[in-house]
């Protein structure tokens, strides 16, 4: 392949292949420059260092997890069944990554540990999905909050058990589904009940 040809989505194709087979710790850009039959001064035109390659791998990753769920947030219909779906899609994408290839997924989790601006703009960008249903909830009388933003954090940071990494080793827990469908019932009932609910500080 000569160096004309080679673009970053190659690059960062054959860097998931490189991860996968080497694993984050021996893995590195000389091993991608020989898997595509270039120089690794090659790849450094593109990625100026191996951190900005893992940040990129780290960063198409995690936008397939995002893409689907922005396609939630942003269609039609009451909010309410829309954050149900989103909670769901997001706990579920998680789950499914652990289940189908969990030695990638561990892959991953060790590079989203490392680009931790990358990690920061993902979850602001998910908050942003909460946010838009829960400020259309607003509109539609159905969510009492004063910041639509505030209340979506909350939500996101309080289903964090549900698709988190750090708690991957609990997913396969029998009961995870019932402490899940418990949780989110609860956050409905207080963004219905609103800052005149109970002890409600959103």
């Amino acid at each position: 392949m000569s160096s004309e040809t080679l673009t970053p989505e190659r690059i960062l194709d054959a860097a998931e292949e490189v991860l996968r087979r080497y694993g984050p710790a021996k893995a590195n850009v000389v091993d991608v420059a020989r898997a595509l039959g270039v120089s690794h001064g090659s790849v450094y035109r593109h990625f100026p260092t191996k951190a900005a390659l893992r940040d990129a791998v780290a960063s198409r990753w995690l936008a397939r997890v995002s893409a689907p769920l922005r396609a939630i947030a942003e269609a039609d219909g009451p909010a309410t069944e829309r954050l149900q779906r989103w909670l769901r899609a997001l706990a579920e994408a998680k789950r499914h990554k652990v289940r189908d290839d969990p030695e990638l997924f561990a892959t991953y989790h060790a590079i989203a540990e490392e680009s931790r601006e990358v990690v920061r703009a993902h979850v602001d960008e998910l908050v942003g999905d909460l946010a838009r249903i829960v400020a259309d909830g607003q509109r539609e009388g159905v969510f009492h909050v004063r910041d639509a933003e505030a209340a979506a954090r909350g939500v996101f940071d309080a289903t964090q058990r549900f698709h988190h990494p750090a708690h991957s080793d609990e997913w396969a827990d029998p009961d995870i589904d019932r402490a899940y469908d418990s949780v989110v019932a609860l956050l409905l009932a207080g963004l219905r009940a609103g800052p005149d609910g109970p002890d409600s500080r959103v």
